[in-house]
């Protein structure tokens, strides 16, 4: 089927279905090729899929059945043109910026992103003659202010890392197109079975496969959806040459996780929702981080964009002792720094996913030394509450 065939389809449906051509085996699963290359009819076989006069698999690098099942179930979910796989969370994120920026460009950024993205653009970057700046997440008129005249991406996450703040994306994809910039949006708390951030006006949407796609923690993994122009082009050419390409094994492991994303998505955000309450309501809680909480700052906006309010509840308590405390005493809950997996985990963001931030930095994104985040899995949510209360004194 082709793209437009697959949007008569509901989510459900794609999520087990799109992308897969069965071969002339008629397998009913998708298969796995694990090979590094294909072989050719002819010499002048060879040079046309070589030069892209002829379609078709050339080399596992950056063509490979399997990961286009792959590419295309995300795409159709997404609803975008093309998807790029690729090694990582992170290589995903790599390859769009220099797939799709040169030297001397500007990236404008939120400053509440994950560590290890705020480390590749404060450090790395600039090696390469791209500059970033960064600006308070939900403040429109800092985005505005701060956009420059070679500004070529604005670049965020919603609901961001740790701490669930969200931005307004059609907003702000009104504001970048005003300036012609393109906007780009790291799904990985949401996933396209909670928010849809093509559809919201946003260009590129990137992914870390290795959390909710997944959602059992057994691969890595990432992908970047979007036009045909700059992903099919731009990103897919930078992956070629570069190669942070997804593994075969890897795309069919995130392919049966996609089955039944939709489903766990529900299951993460009832038992995330009731989590947020009781930890609402524990006098050792200073403060709670959950978009689905009536006291989230943002709660309107994220009823209005998103259609769940995810399974990352993150929360704050009086310093590092007593967040390590908590810590060291679960016994089920596995201490990971990890997210979007079936089973439970927590961890201390000041020194795990964000300690290679300096002190400044982490103060700049609200990562105080007292914030605990948990990854809310699929245990029974009593459970979960049992395993935290020793921690929490009682």
């Amino acid at each position: 089927m082709t793209e437009d065939d697959w949007k008569q389809y509901a989510f459900e449906t794609r999520a087990v279905r799109a992308g897969h051509r069965r071969t002339d085996a008629g397998e009913q699963g998708e298969p796995i090729f694990t090979t590094s290359s294909f072989v050719f009819k002819s010499a002048a076989q060879a040079a046309a899929r070589f030069s892209g006069d002829e379609s078709g698999n050339v080399y596992s690098r950056f063509t490979n059945p399997t990961v286009s099942i792959f590419q295309d179930r995300l795409a159709a979910l997404e609803g975008g043109e093309a998807c790029v796989a690729t090694s990582s969370g992170m290589s995903a994120i790599l390859s769009t910026v220099l797939g799709l920026m040169n030297a001397g460009e500007h990236l404008l950024s939120s400053v509440s992103i994950f560590g290890a993205t705020t480390v590749l653009f404060r450090k790395y970057l600039p090696r390469y003659g791209i500059q970033t700046d960064f600006v308070p997440m939900a403040d429109l008129n800092a985005w505005q202010a701060a956009i420059k005249p070679n500004t070529r991406l604005l670049y965020l996450e919603t609901p961001s890392n740790p701490l669930t703040e969200l931005a307004d994306i059609r907003k702000l994809a009104d504001l970048a197109h005003a300036n012609g910039c393109l906007l780009v949006v790291d799904n990985c708390f949401c996933t396209p079975a909670l928010q849809q951030p093509l559809a919201l006006g946003a260009d590129i949407v990137i992914h870390s496969a290795t959390k909710y796609l997944d959602g059992q923690g057994r691969g890595i993994g990432g992908a970047v959806v979007g036009p045909k122009q700059e992903v099919d082009e731009e990103i897919f050419g930078f992956l070629r040459t570069a190669g942070p390409c997804m593994s075969p094994f890897n795309a069919w492991v995130f392919l049966k996780g996609l089955e039944t994303l939709g489903i766990r998505m529900q299951a993460h955000c009832e038992n995330a929702q009731k989590l947020a309450e009781w930890l609402e309501s524990h006098p050792q809680v200073k403060r709670v981080y959950y978009p689905g909480l009536k006291s989230h700052p943002q709660h309107q906006l994220a009823a209005a964009q998103q259609t769940g309010f995810g399974g990352i509840v993150s929360f704050e308590l009086a310093d590092r002792a007593q967040a390590w405390r908590l810590i060291d005493n679960t016994r089920l809950i596995s201490i990971t720094a990890n997210l979007g997996d079936t089973k439970t985990t927590i961890t201390h963001p000041a020194t795990t996913t964000h300690a290679k931030l300096t002190p400044e930095e982490r103060a700049e994104a609200g990562i105080s030394d007292g914030l605990v985040r948990i990854a809310v899995g699929l245990e029974h949510v009593e459970d979960i509450k049992k395993d935290l209360l020793p921690g929490l004194g009682g």
